[in-house]
This record gives C-alpha cells, sequence and structure tokens, in this order.
C-alpha cells in the first residue's frame, strides 16, 4: 500500500484562502462570497457538514469584514472542530428560527454575490426574498480560477495522488483480462485505488472493443475477449485531492492499424503536453494535441476537449479547449487526454494529470505510454 502523505493544513492556511477569496471577489466587482457545503467549503475552511440537509449552511466571505459561517446549532459542536474553525466566527441558528435573516444581516442589501454552483435552489430562492435587492453569479462563472493555482502543500498531495493511480495502473495491467466482465476489472481498479490510499473513487472505466469509441462508457457485462482494445480511465480522492489517468490496453497482439492509432493519440498526447507553459493560452495545449490527430486524418474523430483542471475535486476548471484564452500559470493541474473513437470498432485514450511549473510542465502521471499488451 501507498504510504500516506497527507498534509495537515492549519488554520493561518485557511485564514489565507478565505482572504485571498475575499479579496479576489472584490477585485471581480462582487460584494461577496457565499459558500455551501461541498467542496469549496472544504477548501476554504476544512469543514464538511456530518450530513448534507435541508437546514442552512453557509460561510459568508467580504473584503474587510471577518468571515461568519452559518451553521445549525445541532451541528456547531463538529464545525468548531474543523481545521479552519479558529479563523472564522460561527454563527449558529436554532431549528424554529430563520436562518435566512441572520444571513440577511451579514450581506450587502443591493450587492453581488457569487454562490457555490452547488447550492440548493431553496436556500438562494429564500436569500432572493431576504434580500430583494441582492443578485448572483455562480462561483465557476464568477471566479473560476479560485482554486485554479495550487501551492506547494497542494502539489505534494496531487503528486502523491498521480503516483497512487500510477501504482493502480502497473498493478492492473497484470491481472487478466480475457475471459472476465468489464465489471470485474472495474471492480479490480476501485479496490486497486482504495489500497494505494483513495478514501474516494470517482470512476472506473473500462470500455473494451468497441464501447472503446464512447469516452463515458460504464463498465458492464460485456466480456472482454482477445483482439479487443480496452480503454481505462479512473481516479478519485486521495487526502483529499484527485487523481485520473487513462492508458490503453490491448489483448493479445494488435492490427497495424490499431497500433498505428495507439502511436497517433500518443503523439498527440506528447504535442499537447510540450504545449504546456506559463503564459501559453489554455487553448494551446487543444490546439497543440488535435492538430495532430486532424493532420493524420482523426479529426472527426476526437469528440471532446483536451482536458480540464483537477484539485479537490476531479474536475474544475481551467479547461483545455479552444476559446479559453486564460493563461496557464505556474500551479495548476489539469488533465492531457486525446482521444481517438471509432464507432463501432475500438477506442484509444491517453491521459496523464500536469502541472505547470516556472518554465513548462511536469507530468504526475509517468506510467508508460506505450501500447501495453494484457492477457
Amino acid at each position: 500500500m501507498t504510504g500516506s502523505t497527507a498534509v495537515s493544513f492549519t488554520a493561518d492556511d485557511y485564514r489565507a484562502r478565505m482572504e485571498r477569496a475575499a479579496r479576489t471577489a472584490a477585485e471581480a466587482g462582487l460584494a461577496g462570497l457565499l459558500v455551501a457545503p461541498g467542496p469549496d467549503l472544504v477548501w476554504l475552511t476544512g469543514y464538511t457538514p456530518p450530513a448534507i440537509t435541508e437546514r442552512l449552511t453557509l460561510l459568508v466571505l467580504a473584503a474587510g469584514q471577518d468571515p461568519v459561517l452559518v451553521v445549525p446549532a445541532l451541528e456547531a459542536p463538529d464545525a468548531q472542530r474543523a481545521a479552519g474553525a479558529a479563523a472564522l466566527t460561527l454563527r449558529d441558528w436554532t431549528d424554529g428560527k430563520d436562518p435566512y435573516a441572520a444571513t440577511a444581516a451579514l450581506l450587502d442589501t443591493s450587492g453581488r454575490f457569487g454562490i457555490s454552483d452547488n447550492a440548493w435552489a431553496l436556500h438562494l430562492l429564500a436569500l432572493q426574498r431576504a434580500v430583494p435587492g441582492s443578485s448572483y453569479a455562480s462561483l465557476t462563472e464568477a471566479l473560476p480560477m479560485l482554486r485554479a493555482v495550487k501551492d506547494a502543500a497542494e502539489l505534494d498531495l496531487m503528486t502523491a495522488a498521480g503516483a497512487a493511480a500510477d501504482a493502480t495502473f502497473e498493478e492492473i495491467r497484470n491481472v487478466p483480462f480475457a475471459g472476465r466482465r468489464e465489471a470485474e476489472v472495474a471492480a479490480d481498479l476501485e479496490r486497486l485505488l482504495r489500497r494505494h490510499g483513495h478514501e474516494q473513487v470517482d470512476f472506473t472505466i473500462v470500455a473494451s472493443g468497441p464501447n472503446g469509441a464512447d469516452p463515458h462508457h460504464e463498465a458492464g457485462e460485456r466480456v472482454i475477449a482477445r483482439g479487443d482494445m480496452v480503454v481505462l480511465d479512473f481516479g478519485g480522492l486521495r487526502d483529499g485531492y484527485g487523481s485520473d489517468t487513462s492508458r490503453t490496453v490491448h489483448v493479445g497482439e494488435p492490427t497495424d492499424e490499431e497500433r498505428r492509432v495507439h502511436d497517433l493519440v500518443r503523439e498527440a498526447q506528447e504535442a499537447g503536453f510540450r504545449a504546456v507553459r506559463p503564459g501559453a493560452a489554455c487553448q494551446d495545449v487543444d490546439r497543440a494535441a488535435r492538430r495532430v490527430i486532424a493532420d493524420a486524418g482523426y479529426g472527426e474523430y476526437f469528440i471532446h476537449r483536451t482536458g480540464h483542471g483537477i484539485g479537490v475535486t476531479t474536475h474544475e476548471p481551467p479547461y483545455m479547449i479552444e476559446g479559453e484564452e486564460r493563461p496557464l500559470v505556474p500551479g495548476m493541474c489539469f488533465s492531457v487526454e486525446p482521444g481517438i473513437y471509432l464507432p463501432g470498432r475500438f477506442g484509444v485514450r491517453i491521459e496523464d494529470i500536469v502541472t505547470v511549473t516556472e518554465d513548462g510542465g511536469r507530468r504526475l502521471n509517468t506510467t508508460t505510454r506505450e501500447l501495453v499488451i494484457v492477457e
């Protein structure tokens, strides 16, 4: 089992994150941020409510004001134990009281606020009624780069998550494939990810033969046969930070065409990686990978973006896609994962998580990108 390298973030770490978030919100013209339970709240405070319920829990951040966490009284003891609790003020409310009135007292009555994407409509509509002059924008829309640039401790956790995913691949390539259902191999992937320290497994794609032409195929009852190309895409959270890698293997010897397509995707993935450098636009990574595939005549079969950000969730901004002109910054982490999908026949995808460095990029996945033969 891969040993844990968990970093214990301190109240000062969370205080700095909340201050930066409030300052960034003000610079974006927002009166503040309203953060509901979910990945943003965990990242900002270290607090995960014991259960996600209809009771309002909301972090209120605004430049020049102390952070306030509005929390149900019955959950206040849990909130007080959170790593970031010392950096904020708890304001609890009891059943039978109006939590929206208590929250409204903290808000600029005519302000525009960023609010967590996963905030319940129940709570947002109640806040609009309590503060009729206020308006709201989703955090992804208003501050898409809020969590995008990782600090050194976060990069250590991302690196460890990538290494755990790599260790999983090194083991899965040695299990039997032929004669087993996709779901059985997917179960092996989940078991191995957990053995290597993942507390949460988000996906275990095993797409064999013609199923490989579906990028998000759910592992099912199809029996894997000799001669199949098999796309493996798996990841989740280890110590709170994400892994995500894809490799394509072949059961027995591939045909010349299968090997040629795999080599092409490998070249495209390398081109995308080499496009990573500070100041380059996100779309430059997509263009570099896509150009290789298009020039070889397979452009219509590369049907998704080249990459997505990753951190405390496995999919988040920034996105490596045409039209995204946002510049790459050291500390950003994202996937580079071109693919070719031939309907009714097979698919190939190769994916690494990459972080931007001061002079280029660094892969967080280092297993071979050559075509691996399995049995």
